[in-house]
C-alpha cells in the first residue's frame, strides 16, 4: 500500500468519527507489517477529557486483534498527532508518520515527533 493510499483510507474513516462537540473528525490508518489496515477515529465524549483521539482508538483496536508494539510500519493520521498520541506511536512502534498539518503532507518518525519521550524502563530506577 502507497502513502497516498494509507492517507486517503485514513480520511475516509474520519467521516465516521463521533465528533458532536467539536465537527472535529479525525481518522488514523496504520500498516500493519502482515499487510493489513487497522482504521480508527476519534470519539468525543461530553466530559471532554473521556473521549478518545483516533490514534488510540487505532492501536487499541489492533492490540484487542492480537497485534502488538513493533508491528506497525505507517501510521496516517488526517491531523498532527497530540502529544499524548505522540507517545503511543511511540510505545507502539511505528516505524514512520504521516500526517497532514496547515494544507499539507507530514512524514516524521516517532522520535522525531517526541524527542524526549516518556520510558517506562526508567521506573523504579
Amino acid at each position: 500500500m502507497t502513502d497516498a493510499e494509507l492517507l486517503a483510507a485514513a480520511d475516509a474513516i474520519a467521516a465516521r468519527a463521533y465528533a458532536p462537540y467539536s465537527e472535529f473528525h479525525v481518522g488514523c490508518a496504520v500498516l500493519c507489517r502482515d499487510g493489513r489496515v487497522v482504521e480508527g477515529v476519534n470519539v468525543e465524549n461530553a466530559a471532554y477529557p473521556l473521549g478518545v483521539c483516533a490514534e488510540r482508538t487505532t492501536f487499541s483496536r489492533a492490540i484487542t486483534e492480537g497485534y502488538r508494539p513493533g508491528d506497525f510500519l505507517v501510521a496516517a493520521i488526517t491531523a498532527s498527532p497530540c502529544g499524548g498520541c505522540r507517545q503511543w506511536l511511540v510505545e507502539m512502534g511505528v516505524e514512520r508518520v504521516l500526517f497532514r498539518n496547515g494544507g499539507r503532507i507530514v512524514e516524521m518518525s516517532p522520535d522525531e515527533l517526541l524527542p524526549e519521550q516518556f520510558d517506562a524502563g526508567q521506573l523504579g530506577a
